[in-house]
């Protein structure tokens, strides 16, 4: 399959910006026993019915993680870390959506689990509707990707969907603490959900830790920590990354562009972030629209961008003073954001790398990207692959650039499918001199280091 994008797809992919554009959630207040909240439980509304919840009690937040010490020395969070209880606040809070069927040992642990993190600014709902089956946004996917028989099968697996600590469901700075609450770091997101699939769901094995977007960083940073134990068998991080600090400069750019623009708008600079004693139609959003623009400037390859109408641009357009529908998009969806919340999720990733420790993976290893992501390099991601021994690599061009991560498990269907169930033989299907990654097409790489426990 050639690199290049075909004007059909470009055409085809301007409808799915139009259509991604209208993924927002309209304004509202919500309330939970008595209390205004100022985000909503869900981003998908509709599914936070699905979704469950579970307490940690002094869980360390923001602390060092030793990874050369026994994990139970970490087991309730990092060295030197603060609980929200010591703040005055309640005990941790953990979300997910489970669905499938779990297989069960001689102890009653579930052995057959998957596990779905969630990406930057989405949950285990909004993970839910666009791949679940039959679920309203499947097509945004291509397609859905759990369900019976699906490529992810949950006639033979237990799937957990993931919130990710900061946003949503889960505990985070909009809560009550604001920027008082301590600055978590991925190893905090995966630990906290570490605890709940022990104790709450009994999960005594993950046969694999998958995700896409900032849900791979998540599925990588599953495979440092808590692979070398045995309870990761496999990781399939999809358009992820192992470091966004200066090892990524390009990621680290437009990162920093966006936390500038959240630190522009001017109740933040009037208040340094400290707004929530002001009434809710007060609250700052300014900034976060902007970095939305900012952000979604390269969200898509520039053929789309340069081929999209004005009239349809102009809603993700900033502007200080919009007019009409300009910055339409980003107004409404930042109705129901908070603006610490993103900042607090900018920070976490700005120091993120763990490149000197993905020699400690023993998981089996799938690294899936997009060639054309302008926002996490597929460089990168090639690189890190190949410093996990019996890695291997699958990629395919799209000319929705970062957002094909979603379309991924369509894409490469033969590809991750065969690797989810374990079933390689000893060359991924469809590769023979740079073949097809099978349902759909793509280009797969050979493994990237020398193959390891792969079945024959």
């Amino acid at each position: 399959m050639k690199k290049d994008m075909r004007k059909s797809d470009v055409k085809k992919q301007i409808i799915v910006l139009a259509l991604t554009a209208a993924f927002v959630l309209p304004g509202a207040t919500w309330a939970a026993e008595g209390k205004v909240q100022i985000t909503p439980p869900s981003a998908v509304m509709a599914q936070d019915q699905l979704k469950k919840y579970y307490e940690i009690p002094n869980f360390r937040i923001g602390g060092k993680y030793n990874l050369d010490a026994d994990p139970e020395s970490w087991r309730d969070g990092g060295e030197g870390g603060t609980t929200l209880e010591s703040l005055g606040a309640a005990p941790l809070r953990a979300a997910y959506i489970a669905v499938g069927t779990p297989k069960r040992n001689d102890k009653g642990e579930i052995v057959n689990a998957v596990i779905i993190n969630t990406y930057y600014s989405g949950d285990s709902t909004w993970m839910y509707n666009t791949w679940y089956e039959g679920q309203p946004l499947n097509a945004f996917s291509g397609g859905a990707v759990v369900g019976p028989g699906r490529t992810i099968d949950t006639n033979r697996y237990y799937v957990v969907f993931l919130d990710a600590l900061g946003l949503w469901g889960a505990s985070k700075p909009s809560d009550g603490l604001g920027r008082k609450f301590p600055q978590y770091s991925y190893f905090d997101m995966v630990q906290a959900n570490y605890r709940m699939l022990r104790e709450h769901l009994n999960i005594g094995q993950i046969e694999v830790a998958t995700g896409v977007s900032m849900g791979a960083t998540q599925s990588w940073v599953w495979g440092v920590m808590h692979s070398p134990s045995g309870f990761v068998k496999a990781i399939m991080p999809i358009g992820g990354t192992t470091a966004s600090d200066g090892d990524d400069a390009v990621g680290q750019w437009t990162f920093r562009l966006g936390q500038a623009a959240i630190e522009s708008d001017p109740v933040w600079r009037k208040t340094n972030g400290n707004y929530y004693d002001l009434p809710l139609d007060q609250h700052p959003k300014q900034g976060l629209e902007f970095m939305w623009s900012i952000l979604q400037l390269t969200g898509y390859t520039f053929p789309v961008r340069s081929s999209t109408p004005w009239s349809t641009l102009q809603k993700e357009v900033f502007y200080w003073e919009p007019k009409g529908d300009e910055t339409l998009t980003y107004i409404n969806r930042t109705k129901n954001e908070d603006m610490v919340d993103y900042w607090y999720r900018n920070e976490s990733g700005f120091n993120y790398n763990i490149n000197k420790e993905l020699k400690r993976i023993k998981a089996r290893t799938l690294v899936v990207h997009v060639d054309t992501d302008q926002w996490l390099m597929v460089e990168n991601a090639k690189k890190a692959a190949q410093a996990v021994q019996g890695a291997y690599f699958a990629s395919f061009p799209d000319a929705t650039a970062h957002y094909g991560v979603f379309k991924a498990p369509n894409v490469l269907k033969s590809t991750i499918q065969a690797f989810v169930e374990n079933t390689f033989t000893t060359n991924l299907p469809g590769v023979g001199g740079g073949g097809s990654g099978g349902g759909g097409g793509g280009a797969v790489a050979a493994p990237a280091a020398k193959p390891a426990g792969l079945a024959k």
